[in-house]
């Protein structure tokens, strides 16, 4: 069963190497400080009601926590990874998460930006608030970015 109950979210983000693609995934999700949760992915709408905050709190090791996350992973040495998510919100609170991945920081960045605000023109809603969470890495062996909203 899916909670209805979540009262906050929290944008968290990080970048890790790894012996392989996956620790480095599970690296990204350690430097966020989200590795010991279990992740249940959902899609991107922001409830009116929950409160964005700066970090989650220490949550129990081994939670189920909804999250809509971006990552990325690599094993080409020299290669730059980025993920982001961007939260944008209405006057009312609505809002939508989006999630990118680039070959920087930057163009993720720009990439979640755009999708929010195109979200917003879609459903003929004014963006009052716009937030973002990112990472870059270089891959040295295998390397992992993520950027997640966690609601809680």
């Amino acid at each position: 069963m899916i909670p209805n109950d979540v009262k906050r979210a929290a944008l968290v983000a990080g970048a890790a190497e790894g012996a392989t693609e996956l620790n480095a995934f599970d690296g990204a999700l350690l430097s966020a400080g989200i590795g010991d949760l279990n992740l249940v992915r959902v899609t991107s709408i922001m409830p009116p009601q929950v409160e964005l905050v700066e970090a989650p709190p220490r949550l129990p090791k081994g939670a189920f926590v909804l999250v809509v996350y971006s990552s990325r992973t690599s094993s080409v040495p020299g290669e730059v990874l980025a993920a982001a998510v961007a939260v944008g919100r209405s006057r009312d609170g609505f809002g939508v998460v989006m999630e990118a991945q680039g070959c920087s920081r930057d163009e993720a960045v720009a990439e979640a930006r755009a999708k929010v605000e195109e979200a917003f023109r879609m459903r003929g809603l004014e963006l009052s608030e716009l937030r973002v969470a990112a990472a870059e890495h270089r891959v040295e062996r295998c390397g992992g970015v993520v950027a997640a909203c966690l609601f809680f």
